[in-house]
């Protein structure tokens, strides 16, 4: 794979990113949590954008990936930070932003803060407010006490959550409010999912602004929603989304 460019910026780690030219509007994926930009989803979009000739970003958290940084000092708003950051630097005109896991959380602050950038969005397990739903009350206490928490992962390592991500996140709950984005959303989640179960995505579609949302449900789908016919779902969801926009 290429070498990323670096995004400069004082006093703060830089952030490594690939920048793809092309028509607009560029689409931009955000990762999950301790995921990265060379994941299988990311990369298949960007084929397909460079298929299609179409503008694409992709990006590394700080701490996460080729980015600079340590992956413990990362908090959801410094994440969200993070893409802000790249957005506002490196892109230009509409954007159509793709989240997966948490990097919908993300997806949807950013798109709360840029509400005139955003053209549409695409979901993917998507798990806003996953501080407050995806812990026990014990590992709630745990971390509040301990400061870190380790839970085992069937993708990896250990999964890594401190205290100060866990407080950042309880910030930054949305789902208790109207989520004021007004785009076309499209929120793709596998029945299968253990790790955000796939009625949060029906919730969420509910609690969004926008009137031209659609939930899609894949029965045998997991969290990952990284096998072929998963791939080729998102496209063709990413190709109809270029249909409806400028």
């Amino acid at each position: 794979m290429n070498t990323p460019t670096l995004l400069e910026r004082p006093d703060r780690p830089r952030l490594a990113y690939h920048l793809r030219e092309g028509r607009g509007p560029t689409f931009v994926f955000l990762p999950g949590y301790a995921s990265d930009m060379a994941g299988t989803k990311a990369v298949a979009l960007d084929a397909w954008a460079e298929a299609e000739g179409r503008a694409m970003l992709r990006f590394d958290y700080s701490g996460c990936g080729e980015s600079e940084g340590r992956f413990e000092d990362g908090t959801l708003a410094v994440w969200r930070d993070d893409a802000l950051a790249l957005i506002d630097g490196v892109t230009e005109g509409p954007l159509v932003l793709v989240g997966s896991s948490m990097g919908g959380w993300i997806t949807l602050l950013v798109a709360e803060a840029r509400p005139h950038r955003i053209a549409a969005f695409i979901g993917i397990a998507a798990a806003p407010d996953f501080t407050d739903w995806g812990f026990s009350q014990d590992e709630k206490m745990a971390l509040l006490a301990e400061g870190r928490l380790e839970r085992p992962s069937d993708y990896g390592p250990p999964l890594v959550t401190t205290r100060v991500f866990w407080q950042s996140g309880e910030g930054l709950r949305m789902l208790h409010r109207e989520v004021a984005i007004d785009c076309p959303v499209r929120l793709l989640h596998g029945q299968r999912d253990p790790d955000v179960p796939w009625h949060h995505s029906t919730h969420l579609a509910g609690q969004l602004r926008s009137a031209d949302v659609q939930t899609i449900l894949v029965k045998d789908g997991d969290h990952r929603l990284s096998r072929p016919q998963d791939l080729d779902l998102l496209i063709r969801v990413a190709a109809s989304i270029v249909e409806m926009t400028p």
